[in-house]
């Protein structure tokens, strides 16, 4: 058996229970997929990428929904050998990408505070554009359980508001279009097991802006930061995690001082 095999076997197998049935749950749930479907798993090059390409590989494979697959890596500006790095683990594994370039990362270098946030919206664009292109109507991306719960504290404690990423969405700027995440109730720790049983080297992070910033435990990251709270209060709770999202899930409308819904806000002393 090749890595490539052992790979898809352990999907289905020895990561059933952490990885496969996650991934199948939220597909079901979140209805995510339909049959005429044309997706673009979008593959950054990191675990988390490449593991959902193979999942949804898998998916194509066996699947009575039929839906059609393209494997779409955007080069945003990566160095020789961390474009080289995605290749190789492309073709180790078996995922028939295809590859176009932007120059995102010359833009954003140059760019103020916001660099992040600009990365991130002209990525999601640059992918929507070339899916579109490609005949796809939906864009997959990577984002896993601990993304969502981190996202819900980053909104709270430095945006001022409760929100997370949503398991699909439609795009406002490409019509027709939606983004979906097969990942969503896929715990992080079960993609690094993952990686680590194949003995897999992924990207961790080609960001010429984050790379200068990483400095070990001190990194001026705000998601980091998060990280290391969740890890801190799983000491004291394990399933803080899990509560954690079960409270977007069960929010209590009765007891909630306000909100926004479709850009218009609400009080509740309108109802009182």
């Amino acid at each position: 058996m090749d890595i490539c095999q052992a790979v898809e076997n352990s999907i289905i197998k020895k990561y059933r229970r952490n990885v496969w049935r996650p991934f199948i749950k939220g597909l079901q749930e979140y209805e995510l997929i339909q049959n005429g479907d044309k997706i673009a798993a979008c593959i950054s090059g990191g675990k988390d990428s490449m593991l959902m390409a193979k999942c949804l590989q898998e998916l194509k494979r066996y699947s009575l929904t039929d839906f059609d697959l393209v494997y779409l890596v955007m080069d945003p500006g990566y160095s020789a050998e961390n474009r080289f790095k995605i290749m190789y683990n492309a073709e180790l594994l078996r995922i028939p990408i295809i590859v176009f370039e932007t120059n995102i990362f010359d833009i954003v270098e140059k760019a103020d505070d916001s660099a992040c946030y600009l990365c991130a919206r002209m990525r999601r664009g640059h992918l929507y554009k070339k899916a579109r292109e490609l005949g796809c109507n939906k864009i997959a991306l990577a984002h896993h359980f601990d993304d969502v719960i981190e996202t819900i504290l980053l909104s709270m404690f430095y945006g001022g508001e409760i929100k997370t990423m949503m398991p699909k969405l439609h795009s406002k700027n490409f019509p027709g279009m939606e983004l979906i995440r097969p990942l969503y109730l896929v715990r992080e720790a079960s993609v690094i097991s993952w990686q680590n049983y194949h003995g897999l080297g992924f990207l961790k992070c080609a960001c010429h802006i984050a790379e200068s910033n990483l400095s070990g435990a001190n990194d001026g990251s705000k998601r980091q930061e998060i990280k290391r709270l969740l890890k801190a209060l799983r000491l004291q709770n394990p399933i803080i995690e899990k509560n954690i999202f079960k409270s977007l899930v069960n929010v209590n409308m009765d007891a909630v001082v306000g909100y926004k819904q479709k850009g218009e806000r609400h009080f509740f002393i309108e109802d009182y």
